[in-house]
């Protein structure tokens, strides 16, 4: 087939989810399509990241990001019925660009990568598949929830514009793709029925490492990496700090065994800092340049308690896929169907995440079994080879339905 990806984004460097997403689904469906990429790139990304992403499609066209703060942008969402989000998105050259390429190829798809740039999109009668990464009105609520009085009531009329947009979006395209059974339920209530493609991870760069032939006893390290721009990211390691890890320390006080907290991640806001001054809670900026696969198999264990979004976490993948085990809330073991003390360790609360946290600590059979479980279960469903196949799919029930 001859597709055409309108994305939001340059996929390369892979630095977050949505650009480690497409960057491989594109390389794997690369091999039996012919793929035409049309997407925004940020003022930080170079030449090389384009040529980077040229080695795996057929061309790559870059409409420059407009900045998204700007004054232009708030009167714009201020006195329109559209979002921040959507107004930020639309682009005069990305629609003529988009029109031009289907002037001059004869395209069988257009592959969508959220809903936020389908505006750009002209009137055509060729099949779309539109891919939302999370439901973006739910993740923006919880933000709007932290801020102030004054900016609410502003923010919550955003809210209502964000989800009126993405279920308009939603039922434009011929087939909607949604990462989790989480998010799907909530296409469903809108009234559409999605197709639910996972992420997925490389099980070739992220190996198996047996931690007990491996490891230094002395000390053992629970690691939350994250990028902290990230609503989500921000909830969570306040979550741990504030509630998980006093747990961990009262909980872990008969046991000789020295645990630290390890937080990595690119420019930690200084308030994340201050939420502790416990000497074995250690912000480390520094070891954020190294491979991602080298902190996972440096850590004991993922504590990854994700209270915001849906889908399938990458750092949840990746770590599962190196044979570290994590311990997770519910709402991350259902979208992988995970199973809690197999393959994955699942608590609801603050307590229920430090006892099994210290659980796997203790119990070295119990930690073998859930890094090995967790291995197989990525092997078995969660490869980028497995995901581009289902994605695949999808794309023929689009041409079929159209």
């Amino acid at each position: 087939m001859k597709i055409l990806v309108v994305s939001s984004f340059l996929p390369y460097p892979l630095f977050s989810g949505g650009h480690v997403r497409l960057y491989n689904l594109i390389k794997e469906l690369s091999s039996s399509h012919e793929i035409t990429l049309i997407c925004e790139k940020r003022f930080k990304q170079t030449e090389k990241d384009i040529k980077e992403v040229e080695k795996i499609c057929k061309k790559v066209i870059v409409v420059s990001r407009k900045r998204q703060w700007s004054a232009r942008n708030l009167l714009k969402t201020a006195i329109s019925s559209h979002s921040f989000l959507v107004t930020g998105h639309t682009s005069v050259e990305m629609k003529k660009v988009i029109e031009d390429e289907l002037k001059k190829i004869k395209f069988d798809l257009i592959h969508v990568e959220t809903y936020y740039v389908m505006q750009n999109l002209p009137s055509t009668s060729i099949p779309i598949v539109l891919a939302e990464h999370n439901i973006e009105y739910k993740v923006y609520k919880k933000y709007v929830d932290q801020v102030s009085i004054v900016l609410k009531p502003i923010l919550s009329l955003d809210i209502v514009k964000i989800k009126n947009e993405e279920e308009k979006f939603w039922k434009k395209a011929d087939k909607l793709i949604a990462v989790s059974m989480e998010d799907s339920k909530v296409m469903y209530k809108a009234g559409i029925t999605a197709s639910i493609i996972a992420n997925g991870v490389n099980t070739k760069k992220f190996t198996f490492l047996h931690k007990s032939k491996s490891k230094n006893q002395k000390e053992k390290k629970i690691l939350f990496i994250g990028d902290f721009k990230w609503i989500q990211n921000r909830d969570t390691v306040q979550y741990i700090i504030e509630e998980i890890w006093p747990e961990i320390r009262n909980k872990n006080k008969e046991q000789r065994t020295k645990i630290v907290l390890w937080i990595v991640g690119r420019e930690i806001p200084q308030s994340i800092k201050d939420l502790s001054n416990d000497s074995d809670v250690i912000f480390d900026e520094s070891k954020s340049a190294l491979p991602t696969e080298k902190l996972f198999q440096d850590a004991d264990i993922l504590l990854a308690p994700i209270r915001v979004g849906g889908g399938t976490s990458y750092k949840i993948l990746e770590s599962m896929s190196c044979g570290t085990p994590v311990v997770a809330t519910p709402l991350s073991a259902e979208s992988l169907e995970a199973a809690d003390n197999l393959n994955i360790m699942v608590g609801s609360t603050a307590s229920e995440l430090a006892e099994k946290t210290l659980e796997l600590l203790s119990d070295k059979n119990l930690y073998d079994k859930v890094a090995k479980n967790g291995r197989k279960l990525i092997e078995e469903n969660y490869t980028w080879k497995k995901i581009a196949k289902d994605l695949n799919k999808v794309y023929e029930e689009a041409r079929s339905n159209s």
